[in-house]
């Protein structure tokens, strides 16, 4: 009986028992995740998790206190603004007749005093922004953080992780937020993905300490604004303004650069580190980040700014993971299945010859057929060619991709 039913067993598995592989795959079973030598082995995976701190295990809000109306009162109230609003006929008129005007700007600054923070935090947590500047603390961004370039008096916002062109952020933002005359604030412009010699760090594009009430131009600038430089083949850099509120007057000069600096490597900077030495004299306050990629734009500041030759990064693809080659594989196209295991310069060399078996030099091509799937195909003709042969008439497959 054990024999029958090992038997049976071997017949619903798609590799061939014979062949002496560990795994067994059964019909219709596809490869989930990435392939092996490609995923990140367990010991990788424990190795990340681990914090920066080993003396903290939690994470910690290291923002400004939270607000004395809990959160429950103010669903409670807007609860209650909806019900009203359900009841208002002349409201339901006009949203019936379409004529119903919202007030933006209103509906934004209601939501950036509510439940926005708690939004922003969560976009933030989503696109890594704490984890990377912070390590194992995060901050409730409760003071609304404004910031607009100006590009040929064209207005570009920044917001919480949209994509703006390094030429649109060239020139210093203008940035609003509410405070008191007597308060002062700090805003550091940083970007954790583009230095070029450690991971781990950042580089500083703009740094402006003991700013007075929200007037940023009377602050002391501690570094001048640079503008994004992602280098060409490296995807999307976070570019992050973070506020922060200064419970004194603060001496910035260990971090102060004399003029534009335009050396990367004095730009260095640790989100981390300055925190850490700050921790009892100033607490993160706003937030907004912006997204920027490469352009024409890098390459000139590259040469023309930075004086430096522009570095092109490319990606080297791995290798595509291709299972042990079955017996008799089912439910698979004879030819693609056996163009898996063959040389691609060598599948591309026929393709090519094919093609130019049609080409004259002084001769024009053949018409096309006008009804290339009602051609005649014998009755000795295997399915798998067939597919290969509507492909060519139609024009589609791997053949149109050869120059």
């Amino acid at each position: 009986m054990s024999k029958v039913i090992l038997k049976l067993c071997q017949l619903h598995l798609g590799e061939n028992a014979a062949s002496g592989a560990k795994t067994f795959v059964r019909h219709g079973h596809h490869l989930r995740g990435k392939a092996p030598g490609v995923a990140k082995s367990l010991q990788q995976k424990l190795e990340e998790r681990q914090v920066k701190d080993p003396s903290v295990h939690f994470k910690v809000d290291i923002g400004l206190p939270p607000r004395t109306i809990p959160r429950s009162k103010q669903l409670q109230e807007r609860l209650e603004h909806f019900r009203r609003q359900h009841k208002n006929p002349e409201m339901e008129r006009l949203a019936r007749n379409q004529q119903l005007i919202v007030d933006l700007e209103k509906s934004n600054q209601e939501w950036l005093h509510t439940v926005g923070p708690q939004h922003i935090k969560q976009i933030a947590e989503h696109y890594g922004v704490f984890e990377h500047l912070f390590g194992d603390a995060y901050f409730l961004p409760q003071v609304p953080l404004q910031v607009l370039y100006t590009q040929e008096e064209v207005k570009y916002p920044v917001y919480y992780g949209n994509v703006l062109k390094p030429e649109d952020a060239s020139q210093k933002p203008e940035v609003a937020y509410e405070s008191e005359p007597q308060d002062l604030w700090t805003l550091v412009l940083t970007n954790p993905d583009g230095h070029f010699t450690d991971n781990d760090k950042e580089y500083v594009h703009w740094f402006v300490a003991n700013i007075p009430g929200n007037a940023v131009e009377k602050g002391e600038t501690v570094v001048e604004y640079m503008p994004p430089f992602p280098p060409k083949g490296t995807g999307y850099h976070r570019h992050i303004f973070i506020l922060y509120k200064q419970n004194k007057k603060l001496d910035f000069s260990g971090y102060k650069k004399p003029g534009p600096c335009s050396s990367l490597p004095e730009r260095t900077f640790s989100t981390y580190d300055f925190y850490r030495g700050l921790q009892d004299e100033i607490t993160p306050a706003g937030l907004a980040f912006f997204q920027a990629d490469w352009s024409m734009f890098v390459r000139k500041f590259f040469h023309n700014v930075l004086d430096v030759k522009e570095p092109v990064y490319e990606y080297d693809f791995p290798k595509p993971y291709i299972r042990r080659q079955e017996w008799f594989p089912l439910r698979k196209p004879f030819n693609l299945y056996m163009d898996k295991y063959r040389d691609p310069k060598q599948i591309n060399k026929e393709f090519l010859v094919r093609k130019l078996k049609k080409v004259h030099p002084f001769k024009a091509p053949e018409p096309p057929a006008p009804y290339p799937n009602a051609q005649y195909f014998e009755r000795t003709v295997p399915t798998w060619l067939k597919l290969e042969i509507r492909k060519s008439r139609l024009k589609e497959g791997r053949i149109n991709e050869i120059e």
